[in-house]
């Protein structure tokens, strides 16, 4: 813990005090720079070399405006707000300043502060990429490690999208997933999917534990493999297309991704919230005093959902 000033938003920015954040899988890999070989070069131009470039964690935050810059017209101080700082990190902290055409929005008028923290990171990542599979009603979606974050939104999003749901999980989150819609769970310690004779239209694996070459039998004809943890060079995914017909997307893809209409996603979402046609998981909260045993607790891989850090108001 560290006391830092308190900053200044800028004449498009908003400052907000942040009333939640979170602990994603992402946020872990950034701060132990877990991430695959072939992207260590770039990880550390990104990060930092011999010390994280950015000092402030943290990429989703839930709180109310505070302070406004002089040019900013969308949202005025008191507006209770939730988003995104995507790789810019800085939501650890009581104080945030974003811009106001960042991933920022009204929060969900029915979720506290903690369940709108915990929106952006899973549901931004599994809405834009099954919109990027192009998923259709009735085609029938599998997603490998339903059961986190994005695992969690990605099944109500399916579902929400009309699709036939095949969720796979540990035996402890079966019930979970089932509850949120998913038409069949499988326990991946029993069952190995590439191998029960089964296809779907989309295979979205959100924990990076498969390889095309493994689920390419399991897709049907034109249908589309996700991996959102590995990273895939375009001349890999093209060759895959060229010789099986099915479309390839890896997590490289996924900046760009996410970068595109996530202001339009964040507010579908928040809309759909506000509905009740997805909610978001919440498995454990801390207090901001112990973010060292959030990490350590999401650090285990277990968790279900979300885990959602309470900043004293």
């Amino acid at each position: 813990m560290a006391e830092v000033e308190k900053p200044v938003p800028k004449d498009h920015e908003l400052l907000v005090r942040v009333r939640a954040t979170t602990v994603t899988s992402g946020d872990c890999r950034m701060r132990s720079f877990t991430v695959p070989p072939s992207f260590w070069l770039v990880g550390h131009l990104a990060l930092g070399f011999y010390k994280p470039r950015k000092q402030i964690l943290g990429s989703e935050f839930a709180g109310d405006i505070e302070g406004v810059g002089k040019d900013v017209t969308r949202f005025k101080e008191g507006d209770p707000v939730f988003g995104s700082t995507m790789h810019g990190f800085g939501t650890y902290a009581e104080y945030l300043c974003v811009p106001e055409d960042g991933v920022v929005a009204n929060k969900p008028v029915n979720r506290t502060y903690e369940e709108a923290a915990a929106i952006p990171f899973g549901g931004l990542t599994a809405l834009l990429f099954l919109r990027k599979a192009n998923i259709q009603n009735g085609q029938k979606v599998l997603i490998n490690g339903a059961s986190g974050s994005v695992g969690t939104y990605a099944v109500q999003l399916a579902k929400h999208f009309g699709a036939d749901v095949t969720a796979t999980c540990s035996s402890a989150n079966l019930e979970l997933v089932r509850s949120l819609g998913a038409d069949m769970a499988i326990d991946y310690h029993k069952e190995d999917f590439t191998k029960n004779g089964r296809t779907y239209d989309i295979i979205l694996d959100v924990v990076g534990k498969t390889r095309f070459p493994h689920c390419k039998n399991s897709l049907n004809e034109d249908g589309s493999y996700l991996n959102l943890v590995m990273v895939m060079e375009g001349p890999k995914r093209r060759w895959y297309h060229l010789t099986t017909g099915k479309n390839v997307i890896g997590g490289a893809a996924s900046k760009g991704i996410i970068r595109a209409k996530q202001n339009e996603a964040l507010v579908i979402l928040k809309e759909l919230v506000e509905a009740e046609k997805i909610i978001p998981i919440i498995d454990r909260t801390y207090p901001f005093e112990q973010m060292a045993e959030a990490h350590r607790y999401v650090d285990k891989g277990h968790k279900k959902g979300n885990v959602a850090i309470t900043l004293r108001t």
